[in-house]
């Protein structure tokens, strides 16, 4: 919304939500998401054609189409718990929309939800008007955490599904007309609600997928003493496979990846495509394969046990330039450590230290600390484990961390960001991924 408020000035955009203090963060000068570049974007637009409130009564009543952005987390209960999306939310947008509407609305489907949702919306929205209609469409979102304002201003594709339609196609149109403020008509691809809503799973399973595979290879190469990275090189290079997400790491994160593939294996299940729903669930399998094993090898180098020993945890948001911790590596990895005993001081540079206790709760909170700066964190460590690849780590003072450690000195880096022959050669016993 900030990017259109940016640059379509003669749009006026509102953003609502029923918990007033996040509203009141997004009208302060401390905004409650780390995102580059988006402060600097709210501040211009702010107050001229974006407006945050709690009305959100008042703002259906006005808007002309309305966005609904709201969370799909996955079910925890009852069928389909697991796998299944949770569409509660949506479902309570669906009725307060219905509830408030004074006149005809595009309603928008910017949250990665279940294929056919919108017909859920549809229903919703029919049984609770007097008549008045709206189309739904669905415009999923493809930009990346860390990098999100530059993929919004510069995107591979803006994607709209909606009703084969006069009416529907006229929704359509509408909505491209704002992208095209910006976007080259080119990349605004059109396709079915269905279709629309499908391509949003399959394209983080996609992306999931090739993360799964050269961590499965990375397994491979330290059986081997082959290098991962090269081995990335040298295929990312073929054309036909390309070289984006071939970095091997401790596994993915993040809000979309592994919900997305549940929600897919989900489906299908729900329509006997068992051997297909086994197929993506194991890139899941995967990703928790990768984990343990990095925690394995903690463990194993520290000569099978980590009890009472310090470990430095470098990195808590599960990648750099976002304080976004959900479904990050390094909470099941620190989960593991403490589990095993042993004694954490964490450091992130941008997530808060109330969130990193509140994922690791009921983990031996005793043993756990939140570090200022990553060399307070390392002071009298056994080890140092990296789990987020912030820059700022690639060129810390590695001497000076050494010589605050007893000896030997282990480091783990588990987003292969480090130099391991130099920090070898400095002193360290030097681990990463797949090498």
């Amino acid at each position: 919304m900030a990017i259109i408020a940016q640059r379509c000035p003669g749009v006026h955009t509102t953003i609502v939500d029923m918990n007033a203090a996040r509203i009141a963060a997004w009208n302060s000068d401390l905004l409650p998401i780390y995102e580059p570049g988006l402060e600097e974007i709210v501040r211009q637009v702010r107050g001229r054609n974006l407006t945050f409130s709690t009305d959100i009564a008042g703002a259906i009543k006005r808007a002309d189409m309305i966005f609904v952005c709201v969370n799909t987390p996955t079910k925890t209960y009852g069928l389909g718990a697991g796998r299944a999306a949770d569409l509660s939310y949506v479902e309570s947008v669906a009725r307060a929309i219905a509830e408030h509407a004074n006149a005809p609305k595009i309603i928008v489907e910017k949250s990665t939800i279940p294929v056919r949702t919108a017909e859920s919306i549809s229903a919703i929205l029919a049984a609770n008007t007097s008549g008045i209609h709206f189309e739904v469409l669905s415009n999923p979102e493809f930009l990346a955490e860390g990098t999100a304002v530059n993929d919004l201003q510069n995107p591979d594709r803006v994607l709209i599904g909606g009703e084969r339609t006069p009416e529907g196609e006229a929704a359509v149109k509408a909505l491209a007309d704002i992208y095209a403020c910006w976007v080259p008509r080119e990349r605004i691809i059109t396709t079915s609600l269905w279709s629309s809503e499908l391509s949003k799973l399959v394209a983080n399973a996609f992306l999931a997928q090739r993360i799964s595979s050269i961590n499965s290879i990375s397994a491979v190469c330290e059986a081997t003493g082959a290098d991962v990275d090269e081995v990335a090189h040298v295929i990312g290079r073929d054309s036909r496979i390309g070289p984006k997400f071939l970095k091997a790491s401790i596994g993915f994160g993040g809000s979309c990846f592994q919900k997305d593939i549940l929600n897919l294996v989900y489906l299908c299940e729900h329509f006997g495509l068992n051997e297909v729903a086994a197929y993506w669930e194991h890139v899941v399998r995967m990703n928790d394969y990768q984990k343990r094993r990095f925690t394995a090898q903690i463990v194993k180098a520290l000569f099978n046990t980590v009890a009472d020993k310090k470990i430095a945890v470098l990195g808590f948001a599960f990648k750099k330039n976002t304080n976004d911790v959900r479904e990050s590596a390094a909470i099941a990895v620190c989960r593991s450590l403490l589990a095993e005993h042993a004694c954490l001081a964490v450091f992130d540079p941008k997530v808060a230290p109330e969130d990193i206790q509140r994922e690791l709760a009921g983990a031996a909170e005793a043993r756990l600390t939140v570090a200022r700066n990553a060399y307070e964190a390392c002071e009298g460590a056994h080890a140092v484990a990296l789990l987020t690849e912030w820059d700022e780590f690639k060129s810390l003072d590695f001497a000076r961390i050494l010589a605050s450690m007893p000896k030997p000195a282990f480091i783990f880096d588990g987003r292969n960001i480090l130099d391991l022959p130099k920090l070898r050669a400095l002193g360290f016993q030097a681990f990463g991924i797949g090498k």
